[in-house]
């Protein structure tokens, strides 16, 4: 294989910052429940979150986030080395916040019994079943959308739509929203991803700073 023509297309400088990121995410998600698990788990619902509906439907944004996250780390990764590198470790720094909070303040929340039968209310209940109701504070799932959405906004290596930037925001919200209406988190855990990111790539900015 022909690595100029690899590194045109996706340059290797990104390769060991998203595997890294990876690692981080598994070591925070998955990791901390060793230490967790058994212990006392938080519930932080508010009268709020208790009264909104559960909405099925936005199980689809919930699972398309997963596209949103690779097509956005492979955009942000073809970008300029300290732009890319900015992104990613700003994710790295965002989701220690999050390692730090799983162990310290372990959290749940309550789910509803899922009645119907169409596919939104099936693939809900899959998402049940694989993804238990913990590690809820910060919410990765809105540190991850907010994210991409913030790496992508002033893309330069990759020509994209004017529309793309508002759609991409349209979807993170869809994809906030998801996390409350399917009760998979409650409202500060979307407060707490989105201040994940800002923090990390503040910090991270300290590092590598934005060309002007």
């Amino acid at each position: 294989m022909d690595l100029k023509k690899i590194n045109r297309i996706f340059p290797l400088y990104s390769v060991l910052p998203i595997a890294a990121m990876l690692a981080m995410n598994a070591i925070t998600y998955f990791g901390t429940r060793i230490f967790t698990t058994g212990r006392y788990h938080y519930n932080i619902e508010s009268p709020l979150d208790r009264m909104l509906p559960v909405v099925p439907f936005f199980v689809v944004f919930y699972l398309l986030a997963y596209g949103q996250w690779i097509a956005g780390y492979i955009l942000i990764g073809r970008e300029k080395k300290s732009y890319a590198y900015r992104f990613f470790l700003g994710e790295i720094i965002a989701k220690s916040f999050c390692l730090v909070i799983f162990l310290v303040f372990p959290t749940t929340l309550n789910r509803p019994e899922i009645t119907g039968n169409g596919i939104f209310e099936r693939l809900l209940a899959m998402v049940y079943s694989l993804d238990a109701a913990d590690n809820l504070f910060p919410s990765i799932h809105c540190l991850e959308s907010w994210l991409c959405y913030r790496g992508c906004r002033k893309l330069t290596a990759t020509r994209l739509p004017r529309w793309f930037s508002g759609a991409n925001l349209v979807f993170t919200l869809g994809v906030f929203a998801s996390t409350v209406l399917l009760k998979q988190h409650v409202l500060i855990d979307i407060a707490g991803g989105f201040a994940a990111v800002e923090i990390g790539l503040l910090i991270s900015s300290r590092f590598f700073p934005a060309e002007t």
